[in-house]
């Protein structure tokens, strides 16, 4: 066995300290500066507090605390003494894009709320597991034939065109992650600005729904819509989920409890089976007019045909509560540019438009709510700060 040649280089490397550090990466050095800083114990714990926070959010300043009757100084903090004389703090950003570590954090404060809500915990009784529950699922409506996977796509046995020329039809099987799936199968007869006004008006569309379901109920059971809170309260928890076409579906869990909320237990008449109903029916009436524009007219804003509601049962005959709850939370924490239907920070510019790592489609959805943000009708939106969700969130 030969013993390791050494140059001259590497004894000199080897009896000088400075030598080996010069035969480190600029990163390396770095780290071991930073290790020998006599402040490093209070680094780590900076980093350990904000959970590796991707983006914390730097302070400096002072905080001085004094007895009002003596004026004696009972504690004083100044960042001055932190390592690079800041504190971070967490970002508390929920998006998975913008920082993973608080999204996680978010994701499962979330789980643990929902799970709460519909099997008790945190404050909220078990009796709420007995409760009428739904997991309902609320849709986009059309706003244009879109190409479909998993199946024969939009099949036509006449063919025929659209009055711009283009197939009516597409008989192809594209797999889920097809570029195709997902984008109109002609661009100009699809409504890309009703499609952007409904995004940012879903959030009113929401509140209508939630008064529609309480004026459902009432109405069922010969109550004054005044009187509902009297007799029973409803609670909510809702994501948004962007589906293919770019547009969202919105998921939520809903409870009937009795006038006191989750310690009080819901009336008689408070079921799984009338509360469905009364889902069903307030999508299928609630609707919001958006202001008249010449360039786009009114449009009567409603949700889509499809409308899921199912019960959540004690005894498993449903779905199961805490896969309710991880959809929930995976969701929360997830925004457009996961499924490709926007991007995760805001725009400023036609520039940032076309430079963004979209497709066409999201891509026209995003200049159609800039274009629509010029616009004095829409100007309470802000529609231009949301052209990155595509509108989404306006009035949520």
């Amino acid at each position: 066995m030969h013993a390791p040649e050494f140059t001259p280089a590497d004894r000199r490397a080897a009896l000088d300290p400075a030598a080996r550090l010069r035969q480190l990466s600029e990163a390396d050095r770095d780290a071991i500066r930073i290790a020998q800083d006599p402040k490093f114990p209070r680094w780590l714990e900076q980093i350990t507090a904000t959970g590796g926070c991707s983006h914390p959010v730097h302070l400096s300043g002072s905080i001085t605390t004094w007895d009002a009757a003596t004026g004696e100084i009972l504690h004083h903090y100044d960042t001055r003494t932190e390592p690079g004389e800041r504190l971070p703090v967490r970002c508390r950003n929920r998006r998975a894009t913008v920082c993973a570590p608080c999204s996680r954090l978010h994701a499962g404060d979330t789980f643990h709320l929902v799970r709460a809500g519909l099997v008790g915990g945190k404050n909220i009784p078990a009796a709420v597991r007995n409760r009428p529950r739904l997991f309902v699922t609320l849709t986009a409506p059309s706003f244009g034939p879109v190409h479909r996977a998993g199946e024969l796509c939009r099949p036509r046995r006449d063919g025929g065109t659209c009055e711009h020329g283009r197939p009516l039809g597409c008989g192809a099987v594209h797999a889920t992650n097809a570029p195709d799936v997902g984008q109109p199968l002609c661009v100009d007869c699809y409504d890309f600005a009703a499609h952007v006004l409904w995004h940012a008006y879903a959030g009113k569309l929401w509140d209508r729904f939630v008064i529609g379901v309480r004026r459902q109920l009432a109405t069922a059971v010969g109550l004054a819509q005044s009187r509902f809170r009297d007799h029973a309260c409803l609670s909510f928890a809702r994501v948004a989920e962007y589906q293919s076409r770019a547009a969202v579906h919105v998921h939520a869990v809903v409870r009937l409890d009795g006038p006191a909320g989750p310690d009080d237990e819901p009336p008689a008449w408070g079921t799984a089976d009338r509360l469905t109903e009364a889902v069903r029916a307030s999508a299928r009436r609630v609707l919001v007019r958006t202001p008249y524009s010449p360039a786009v007219g009114e449009l009567a804003l409603r949700w889509g045909v499809q409308v899921d509601a199912r019960p959540l049962r004690a005894d498993g005959d449903g779905p199961d509560d805490d896969a309710v709850a991880a959809y929930v939370a995976k969701y929360v924490t997830k925004g457009a540019s996961e499924t490709g239907a926007g991007i995760d920070h805001k725009v400023t510019s036609w520039e940032d438009i076309d430079a963004a790592p979209v497709s066409e489609h999201v891509r026209t959805l995003m200049r159609t709510s800039w274009s629509l943000g010029g616009l004095p009708e829409y100007e309470s939106l802000h529609l231009r700060n949301w052209a990155h969700p595509l509108g989404y969130g306006a009035t949520s």
